[in-house]
């Protein structure tokens, strides 16, 4: 049975800035430092982390919906399930994330990375002023 993981922190900014940033290729390889693509529309294609991940967009609005899968993922697994909750919060976001139908195996990298690359970057891109934002991600 694949497992799930359940992530949140309290990110710096409104809930249209991190909605804005996550579905925008730009500005998601700003805060990852890693190129992205998106088309900004209900089933459009993304890739993340210099194509690591890819997945499609399956209900944006208040909270993110995608199938989501890595280059680990097993030959012929099923793409897992992303879902991003934006609630305001004292201090800016609480963004939970509930990730579901993961490969057997995946669960802690994956919950660790979710902190080191998402979590950690977005803090520090949404906590640093526009001039720095606008920096070119590396790869």
């Amino acid at each position: 049975m694949p497992d799930t993981i359940k992530v949140s922190t309290v990110l710096p900014a409104t809930p249209e800035q991190i909605y804005r940033a996550w579905l925008d290729a730009r500005e998601h390889g700003l805060f990852t430092r890693r190129k992205a693509t998106a088309q900004k529309r209900v089933g459009g294609k993304f890739t993340a982390w210099d194509g690591y991940i890819e997945g499609e967009t399956l209900e944006p609005n208040k909270r993110i919906v995608q199938a989501w899968r890595t280059t680990e993922f097993p030959e012929g697994s099923p793409d897992s399930r992303l879902e991003a909750l934006l609630e305001p919060a004292k201090g800016g976001t609480k963004v939970t994330l509930v990730h579901t139908n993961i490969p057997k195996g995946q669960v802690a990298d994956l919950k660790q990375g979710w902190v080191d690359y998402y979590f950690e970057p977005m803090k520090a891109y949404f906590g640093q002023d526009s001039a720095q934002k606008k920096k070119a991600p590396k790869g």
